[in-house]
């Protein structure tokens, strides 16, 4: 057996450690008090804790600021086109339900152009960790109102402000048939961030959380008012959801209990926008999942695999000309 032949098979045998570093990629190109980055440090954080394999890990995004989240995670990423980073991961998960399956939108490419997607993958229930980043504004394409921008938000193309009320994602997600898991964070208390995420993290279905993010570039202000007065930052806390550690508790005080399996207390909740509700909102963990329903782990086991790959191959195949008393393998 070779030596690499060993370390493989030791790694097997052996769980193998990681730290920090080993899920650090290329160096985030975010600006400076970019959300994005405190969501980056809280999922790196994440995989260590978790002790994800890099390997056996996979993060899926569509198009826009928060879309280049694969490029600085050290696993498998997929960089979609604009909208189509939920059917993609649905496709992956469908494929390789081993795998860890993340998703990283935006409120563009969730919201507007992917949000027909985005209504099936929660019908579907599929057991992934979806990360919507929502800024409240295009980035990528330099300061033009999404579908979370506020009435009276001037933009690009908006230049006498929004018309529309902005598009809620948490009424959104808690009014579609099958959903499972729904949470909010801010990016300006990295503590719960990360707990919520664990907690989506280990939820076996559709986990989706919503994360309002700073963008100090084009909307620097923006979220000031919630941002230097805790008060209007409402922290959901439970049993089932998360807890608050007393150092945060004495910063935010503005906590109400909240069980997270009650669905219609959840969209009442989710309707507030001043406060900001944060925390879990819902979790039902009974919903069944897509990939188990349709037991996609027998259909693509390596055995089945392997005669697909046969059948496809002998289609192009050349036979020899057959001897008297032989037949002709069939096509």
């Amino acid at each position: 057996m070779t030596m690499r032949a060993t370390e493989c098979v030791m790694r097997m045998i052996h769980e193998e450690e990681h730290d920090l570093e080993s899920y650090q990629s290329s160096i985030p190109r975010w600006c400076n008090g970019c959300g994005d980055n405190a969501i980056l440090a809280a999922v790196q954080r994440l995989c260590r804790d978790e002790k994800l394999q890099p390997e056996k890990t996979v993060f899926v995004s569509g198009i826009g600021c928060s879309s280049r989240f694969p490029h600085y995670m050290k696993t498998y990423g997929f960089h979609s086109i604009h909208g189509r980073a939920l059917p993609i991961a649905e496709g992956i998960k469908f494929t390789r339900p081993d795998l860890q399956v993340f998703v990283a939108t935006g409120d563009g490419d969730c919201c507007s152009i992917g949000a027909a997607h985005w209504i099936h993958a929660i019908r579907y229930n599929m057991n992934m960790t979806v990360v919507l980043h929502d800024n409240h504004i295009y980035g990528l394409t330099k300061m033009q109102a999404s579908p979370t921008s506020p009435a009276g938000l001037k933009s690009k193309t908006t230049p006498r402000g929004a018309y529309l009320e902005a598009l809620n994602p948490l009424t959104v997600t808690l009014g579609v048939q099958n959903v499972s898991f729904v949470a909010q964070a801010v990016d300006w208390i990295p503590e719960v961030v990360y707990d919520i995420l664990a907690a989506a993290f280990h939820h076996k279905g559709f986990s989706f959380v919503r994360i309002i993010q700073r963008c100090p570039e084009f909307l620097p202000q923006h979220l000031d008012p919630w941002l230097h007065d805790p008060n209007r930052n409402l922290l959901l806390t439970h049993e089932n959801g998360i807890t608050i550690s007393p150092g945060l508790g004495r910063a935010y005080k503005n906590q109400r209990v909240h069980d997270p399996s009650d669905l219609d207390r959840a969209r009442e909740i989710a309707s507030s926008e001043d406060p900001i509700p944060v925390g879990i909102l819902y979790r039902n963990p009974n919903i069944p999942c897509y990939e188990e329903t349709r037991h996609s782990s027998e259909l693509r086991t390596p055995g089945r695999i392997r005669e697909g790959l046969e059948a496809e191959l002998d289609k192009f195949t050349v036979w020899p000309q057959e001897k008297p008393g032989e037949t002709r393998r069939a096509s």
